[in-house]
């Protein structure tokens, strides 16, 4: 199965959420969105066996501190500026980090920073280090951040005769792994998908799906028994992140 969403969609889908004191604006993709930025006992109970893919515009100067999640995520730096951890976050930045993996801070920058969190499955809340430090199951713990890459220009795509494929995070033993996929004006191409679900987002042009077309910041999920997806670039071409989980949903 395959769950679009575009931009515009996602933007009708939008709430708040206090994080530290701090309004963080969420647009809901997959799944439902966190109701808290924080983790508060039972609520696992508002499981609803979805992943959760959202993307989040956290206000300027703000600081999200280290936390880990449950399940495995990846995060797509795609505007604003800041920094995730010691190292830059500025679009474009794919980082993935396994469930119960610490990681962060996220701090924001003057123009704040936007990024989408994509999780295989659905997580109960943020639990911040060092007080949550006795949830954390250790010997799962893995954290990849791939090379910032540039986001192609409309007369790049526009250029393109055909596809290309560039690795962003080399597939491990598990199959998770990262790519950037560049097609040029209306050009189709396959990708292998299966394993634990594949996000596809659209950092340029327009992805065609079902006779839409979904523009940039918009998002696709590849269930587990989509083995291959078709992938057709709008009429200014596509540059598509495929972001591959592994089988199992945590580590």
């Amino acid at each position: 199965m395959l769950i679009a969403t575009s931009i515009t969609q996602a933007n009708e889908r939008r709430q708040i959420v206090d994080v530290h004191g701090q309004e963080y604006l969420l647009r809901e993709f997959v799944g439902a969105v966190p109701r808290r930025g924080t983790y508060v006992e039972g609520n696992e109970a508002n499981d609803d066996g979805l992943p959760q893919g959202f993307l989040v515009s956290q206000p300027p100067g703000s600081v999200t501190p280290p936390h880990f999640h449950e399940t495995n995520q990846f995060q797509v730096f795609v505007g604003g500026s800041g920094r995730l951890g010691k190292h830059r976050a500025d679009p474009v930045t794919v980082q993935f980090a396994g469930g119960h993996t610490p990681y962060g801070p996220i701090a924001a920058g003057d123009r704040g920073i936007q990024y989408f969190t994509l999780r295989q499955a659905w997580d109960p809340g943020a639990k911040y280090m060092p007080a949550m430090r006795g949830r954390l199951v250790r010997g799962r713990q893995r954290q990849r951040l791939a090379p910032r890459v540039e986001r192609p220009a409309a007369e790049a795509l526009g250029e393109l005769g055909a596809s290309t494929v560039e690795t962003l995070i080399g597939r491990e033993e598990d199959g998770m792994g990262a790519e950037i996929v560049r097609l040029g004006p209306e050009v189709r191409c396959r990708l292998p998908c299966g394993g634990g679900g594949q996000y596809q987002v659209v950092v340029a042009g327009t992805l065609l799906h079902e006779g839409e077309e979904l523009p940039r910041l918009s998002c696709r999920f590849a269930t587990a028994d989509e083995t291959e997806c078709e992938i057709e670039a709008g009429p200014a071409g596509l540059a598509l992140l495929a972001l591959q989980f592994p089988v199992a949903a945590s580590g």
